[in-house]
């Protein structure tokens, strides 16, 4: 997913119009509004539709799809018990071609939609790194 150029140009004015009126955008909006930075919330937002809240694979859209989710706590067991953190990243981010578990990739590209900029931070990668740690944190041993 790209964000457009007509909607970076509309956030943008938008921001620019409220702070020429003399009104800091940032405090007229809710800020609990903007996406997650907590692995587990993004986890729940984001990936638990499909791979379920406990990522096991039985998320309430799992049927609709044309292969099942993958358990998500197994993937440390798949990779002789070490957790392939950097693999785990670049599949979430859609930076992976064709991974496997995913056949023809069915799961959403998060990367570009993780990296959208709140006012001025991209927190992308701080996003994926506590999402890969998350799911770290509920392998099975």
């Amino acid at each position: 997913m790209k964000i457009s150029i007509a909607g970076t140009l509309l956030v943008v004015s938008t921001a620019l119009s409220l702070t020429v009126r003399g009104q800091n955008p940032a405090t007229r909006l809710d800020r609990s509004a903007s996406p997650a930075v907590d692995g587990a919330k993004i986890f729940r937002d984001k990936c638990a539709a499909c791979h379920g809240l406990d990522g096991k694979g039985h998320g309430p859209a799992a049927g609709a799809l044309r292969h099942a989710p993958p358990d998500l706590s197994l993937i440390a067991q798949h990779h002789g018990g070490r957790f392939p953190a950097d693999k785990v990243k670049t599949v979430i981010a859609g930076q992976e071609q064709s991974p496997a578990a995913h056949g023809s990739r069915e799961m959403p590209v998060w990367g570009p939609v993780f990296h959208g900029v709140e006012w001025d931070q991209d927190l992308g990668e701080v996003r994926l790194d506590n999402i890969t740690r998350y799911l770290q944190s509920i392998q099975q041993k």
